[in-house]
């Protein structure tokens, strides 16, 4: 008899808090289930009148408490907190110089520019993206094609809206670094783009970069928001999505195609700069101004190898 009852004591099943706070949430009931499927203890959730309540057998019950009291312990702060707003840096005036720059090298391309020995030139057919040239080895099209916009509107519409993204980039990030990106990622959906499409596929414009800057902001806010549910870091990354359906798939002279890969290059850049920014920081004065001679440097070689290799 004494038998029996010790067996009948063993299989009572009991209630489980960690500690004594009360029934647990349903939420925080099935988490504690999985936690003891994984170690193989059984349990039982019955629904009282206060809500559910997860049972075990007496025999299991200090092992599931203390199960549970680790699983707490080592999830207590977690999810992470968001990460603080990063502080801005002011460069607004030197990103504003540079797209003035890029506008005042549009009327330069309106002009009759003649070269010794070749006579008079179109920037604009030397420095367009041309996708057999491009597969011929002319890499410097991926960066002049860069600089050249169409007409007047055209560029109005990407210093308008694109300059908007583009202070915004270069303030989270420093203008070095920034520009270094949108280089980067404009030069990287450049090449892609000529090697989709056509051989005789030919654009010009700002447009890969300033996707590429939307493409980067995506990736930012998504390594932000890793820790923290679904519906937290794909916002951003959904929002650039919805950004280029809206701006970069309208009008007839519109390539699709420089948009969406410049947008994918900005994405995978952002995905290696901002985790680096994170641990790093945001580069000092020094190495900033290193990275926005290197980008400047880089279009006028392309542009010196455009007007004397072509």
């Amino acid at each position: 008899m004494e038998g029996e009852r010790q067996a009948t004591e063993q299989e009572q099943w009991l209630p489980l808090p960690v500690e004594t706070t009360g029934q647990p949430s349903r939420r925080q009931a099935e988490v504690w289930a999985l936690v003891l499927d994984s170690r193989s203890i059984p349990w039982r959730l019955e629904q009282t009148g206060a809500g559910r309540q997860l049972l075990v057998q007496r025999r299991h019950l200090e092992s599931a408490r203390a199960e549970l009291r680790l699983y707490e312990e080592q999830n207590r702060n977690w999810p992470p907190p968001p990460p603080a707003m990063r502080s801005l840096v002011g460069n607004t005036l030197a990103t504003l110089s540079v797209l003035i720059l890029l506008a005042t090298f549009h009327n330069l391309t309106l002009l009759e520019i003649s070269l010794p020995g070749q006579g008079v030139v179109d920037l604009r057919d030397l420095g367009a993206l041309h996708g057999a040239a491009v597969q011929e080895g002319q890499w410097w099209r991926l960066v002049t094609s860069l600089t050249l916009h169409a007409d007047l509107p055209h560029l109005l519409g990407n210093l308008c809206i694109g300059g908007a993204i583009i202070v915004l980039l270069c303030r989270e990030l420093g203008s070095g670094l920034a520009w270094s990106l949108l280089l980067g990622s404009g030069m990287l959906g450049n090449l892609i783009n000529a090697w989709m499409q056509a051989p005789d596929h030919r654009s010009l414009g700002a447009s890969t970069a300033l996707f590429g800057a939307v493409g980067i902001f995506a990736a930012m806010g998504t390594v932000r928001y890793r820790h923290h549910p679904l519906r937290r870091w794909l916002v951003p990354l959904a929002a650039g999505l919805a950004l280029l359906a809206m701006m970069g798939s309208e009008g007839e002279r519109t390539d699709l195609g420089a948009h969406l890969f410049g947008f994918g290059a900005g994405l995978g850049l952002g995905l290696i700069a901002e985790p680096l920014v994170e641990r790093q920081g945001r580069p000092g004065r020094l190495v900033n101004t290193l990275l926005a001679l290197a980008a400047a440097l880089l279009v006028i070689l392309a542009w010196w190898a455009a007007l004397t290799l072509s």
